[in-house]
């Protein structure tokens, strides 16, 4: 995969926008000392260099150059720009759970059917730099407004800038396990009522079995069968809720062949049996 550097986040609840500007540091300035900030600060450089440090980590930042910076860190100047320094900055929050790892294998945090780990780049030369000032402006811009409308525009310009950084650091190698990993999970879900075996998978996807897996456990961090388990139960968990079905129906329209088989596997998954999951959601 890769070695690159990355902050993940787990969402749903997506990181938002908080506010962001353009500054310029002329001969002899530099970037401010702080500690704790409460906030992630990405900066994107247009022209000079942006030398910073966060902790025991240093950054020479040139033009097309990106870095994200912790919230709980302490941030230093290493010295003064040199040059004149135009850079974009952007404070954004992160309220559900985050990481800092030195690639996606080392990370705990991971998809699965309903929630997608977006993995940003903690520092990159953007191959696509002038792509990302026009984004950037465009956020500057919606920033600076104060209407109903503009709250929308600037989280979506945001949404899209974080999307085409997530999408950006990977290598083809990593992008065709998403793309595979993503096939098969989708074939799954629309498959799950039927006994989907990794012959069928590998049948209808045209790739080896063994590929798919080593793909599904790279993105989603579990095998095919394993991801195909826990949408099925993922679905049970629904249908008793929304239902009054009795726990056999529940188990053959979810896939399930025997109805203490679903129940002992769904026992093992929440901690309840499929009858008293429900009465807790019963009035």
């Amino acid at each position: 995969m890769t070695n690159q550097q990355l902050l993940t986040y787990l969402s749903p609840p997506l990181p938002y926008f908080i506010e962001s500007n353009r500054t310029t540091y002329a001969v002899g300035e530099e970037h401010p000392t702080r500690a704790n900030l409460g906030v992630f600060d990405m900066l994107f450089v247009h022209k000079g260099m942006l030398h910073i440090g966060e902790e025991d980590k240093q950054w020479s930042l040139g033009e097309g150059q990106m870095l994200i910076l912790r919230p709980d860190r302490w941030h230093y100047s290493i010295k003064p720009c040199e040059e004149e320094t135009v850079f974009d900055w952007i404070h954004f929050q992160a309220p559900g759970n985050w990481e800092e790892t030195d690639g996606p294998q080392s990370g705990t945090l991971r998809g699965d059917y309903y929630t997608y780990a977006i993995r940003l780049p903690k520092h990159m030369t953007l191959s696509y730099p002038d792509e990302a000032k026009e984004m950037f402006a465009g956020l500057h811009e919606a920033a600076s407004g104060s209407t109903h409308a503009a709250f929308w525009d600037r989280q979506q310009r945001f949404l899209h800038l974080l999307q085409m950084l997530d999408e950006g650091w990977r290598t083809d190698e990593a992008k065709a396990a998403v793309s595979v990993a993503e096939r098969a999970a989708a074939y799954m879900k629309l498959n799950y009522r039927a006994s989907v075996s990794n012959r069928m998978l590998s049948e209808a996807l045209h790739l080896h079995s063994n590929y798919i897996s080593r793909c599904m456990t790279e993105v989603f961090g579990c095998t095919p069968q394993q991801f195909l388990l826990y949408y099925r139960l993922d679905q049970a968990k629904l249908l008793l809720i929304k239902t009054d079905w009795p726990i056999a129906r529940v188990a053959e329209e979810t896939g399930f062949r025997q109805t203490p088989h679903f129940s002992r596997l769904f026992a093992e998954h929440t901690g309840l049996s499929p009858l008293r999951f429900r009465k807790r959601f019963t009035i």
